[in-house]
């Protein structure tokens, strides 16, 4: 039966490889999803034929609460997962990966409880390397519990501190240094009090280091406490002796280090800067800009459009609120028509998730060939005839290359401002999700059409269509 079991892990974690690897290109992702879904259904049901379970003098009480356990919280996910806008995609995420770091961090409870119900520390009770890596796992996973719940609060609204304290990073550092000792103690000498202290420092440390970011930020932050989820995963199955859980963790956190990593890159800042910067945490610019803003109506914007050589549309976190994609595609097959080149420029950063746009152009049939990455797109801007810009704000602003006095200076941006035209789409006159003002906005080139993002587009194809 061990033997059956070790195998059934060793296919499970075989399936999360092939799902991730094919997760890494829009054309697979679906496919990946699958394998990966299967790698786990795998894994949870060989849980039910392991000696722990089945030689357990309470197995009937667990194996109720494991049924009970996948119900509730399968029940609750598949109708979450059904109902839940596009929009709101990027706070499932963080909730369901604050999930996985508590699963972690409760496990480490567990055994640190069992360790002091033997009498002595987590190294007497579990081994030396074992408890360390029962510890870190318990600390770690609590941080990133708490951390992803302010994460889902700030991205869903429900939550606008940017400050608890004063001094809130030096009140952090202490936290954590208190935090460090309270895990040399368990490692000696573990009980009932010492034990609550720790995890309840943990969480109060996740919540505070999360609540100072700032909400352009949150994406990068989701993508690091996933790591750390994975991570603590990783160790807890150590712990458990589980394979498919050092595997599954180890999968995750390496791919969220990574992808942590690109999103720093694509901003062109450390992680240290994310959690300390405080980008988007102050209050919105009230400066009028270099000029006044220039508008354009839907049936001038459609004409230029209709008979532009090239045009790029730049998608944005507007575009998603607005549930603008499929009449946004509409419009492109309109051009298309008539013989116009359209292509879509996604910057790294766009949304509220990494592949946030990708996701919503895919749902509205937009083929993935029509699709270019920043890098791949910036040099086609000076040849085209009107750059479209529709909720995006930030990740177009000239101000990351000419202003160093910006906190977005330094941040790769998509070079809009170098097409011969650009219409932005957006609903008022306000500032980005950073608060920093946007000179594209004021600029000769540009030309502002002020609405919805669905009604603006509705406009743009009856515009083409009556040429």
């Amino acid at each position: 039966m061990g033997l059956v079991i070790d195998a059934s892990y060793l296919a499970a974690a075989i399936l999360f490889i092939v799902g991730l690897k094919r997760m890494s290109s829009p054309v697979t992702a679906r496919r990946g999803i699958v394998w990966a879904g299967l790698g786990m259904l795998l894994a949870t049901l060989v849980t039910f034929g392991t000696p722990e379970l089945l030689e357990s003098e309470h197995f009937v009480t667990n194996l109720s609460l494991i049924l009970a356990g996948i119900a509730v919280g399968g029940g609750y996910a598949w109708i979450s997962g059904k109902r839940v806008a596009m929009t709101d995609m990027p706070q499932m995420i963080a909730m369901y990966n604050g999930m996985g770091g508590g699963a972690a961090a409760t496990i480490a409870a567990v055994e640190l409880l069992k360790a002091s119900e033997a009498g002595g520390g987590a190294e007497a009770y579990l081994g030396p390397d074992v408890a360390i890596l029962a510890i870190l796992g318990a600390l770690i996973g609590a941080i990133s519990f708490s951390g992803s719940i302010i994460a889902w609060a700030k991205l869903d609204g429900r939550l606008h501190l940017s400050r608890l304290l004063p001094g809130q990073h030096i009140v952090n550092a202490l936290l954590a240094i208190v935090l460090l000792l309270f895990s040399v103690m368990l490692y000696f000498t573990t009980d009932l009090t010492s034990i609550s202290i720790f995890f309840g420092l943990a969480l109060v440390l996740g919540v505070f280091i999360t609540v100072p970011v700032g909400g352009a930020d949150m994406p990068v932050i989701i993508s690091l406490f996933n790591a750390l989820t994975g991570l603590a995963v990783g160790f807890e199955g150590y712990v458990l002796g589980n394979a498919a859980m050092i595997i599954a963790g180890i999968v995750v956190g390496s791919a969220g280090s990574l992808l942590t990593h690109l999103m720093a890159v694509a901003m062109n800042r450390s992680v240290a800067n994310v959690f300390f910067a405080g980008v988007g945490t102050g209050p919105a610019s009230t400066d009028s800009g270099p000029g006044e803003m220039k508008e354009i109506q839907a049936q001038d914007a459609g004409i230029l459009m209709a008979f532009a050589n090239q045009a790029i549309i730049i998608p944005g976190y507007g575009m998603a609120v607005a549930q603008a994609q499929h009449k946004i595609w509409e419009l492109v097959q309109l051009l298309g028509e008539r013989g116009v080149t359209v292509k879509f420029a996604i910057h790294p950063v766009a949304g509220r998730m990494p592949g946030h746009m990708n996701v919503l152009l895919a749902e509205a049939g937009v083929p993935y060939d029509m699709i270019y990455d920043m890098e791949d797109i910036n040099a086609d801007f000076s040849n085209t005839t009107v750059t479209l810009v529709i909720g995006a704000n930030d990740v177009v602003n000239p101000s990351a290359k000419t202003d160093t006095t910006s906190p977005l200076y330094g941040m790769p941006i998509l070079d809009a401002m170098d097409a011969d035209n650009v219409i932005v789409i957006k609903r008022g006159r306000g500032a980005g999700f950073s608060g920093v003002e946007n000179p594209l906005f004021f600029a000769d080139n540009t030309r502002m059409l002020f609405g919805d993002g669905q009604k603006a587009a509705s406009e743009l194809i009856q515009a083409v269509k009556e040429l």
